[in-house]
């Protein structure tokens, strides 16, 4: 699956984040500065073509939606993260987020609870 760029995973939130938007709501979705109406178009244009979107035809505008649901491309990206980063070694990615100095004991307990529920 083809990787989204920063400003291309912006956009997906949005969308990700609605049943469909134009790109005005888009633009006013993004965090300041925002990006400019015609930019924006532009990467929907190409978030199209990489099969990311899906427009519908509404009088004389579009409107876009997910055509990749966010689960799906977070799960390819995750699995991308742990073969490039951890060897394709789930424990070594999990050992990584266990021992950062920013988790919390509540999040370790989730951590483990989370990892026996799947044992069962």
């Amino acid at each position: 699956m083809k990787k989204l760029t920063q400003r291309e995973d912006q956009i997906m939130q949005v969308i990700w984040a609605s049943e469909g938007v134009f790109i005005r709501d888009i633009v006013s979705a993004l965090p300041e500065p925002r990006p400019h109406y015609n930019t924006v178009a532009t990467l929907v244009k190409i978030l199209v073509k990489k099969g990311f979107l899906k427009s519908e035809k509404l009088g004389n505008t579009d409107r876009y939606s997910a055509k990749i649901p966010m689960e799906v491309y977070r799960k390819a990206d995750i699995e991308d993260i742990k073969e490039k980063y951890f060897g394709n070694s789930l424990p070594r990615m999990m050992a990584h987020f266990a021992k950062q100095d920013t988790l919390s004991d509540e999040e370790i307990q989730e951590l483990i609870a989370i990892i026996k529920s799947k044992r069962s």
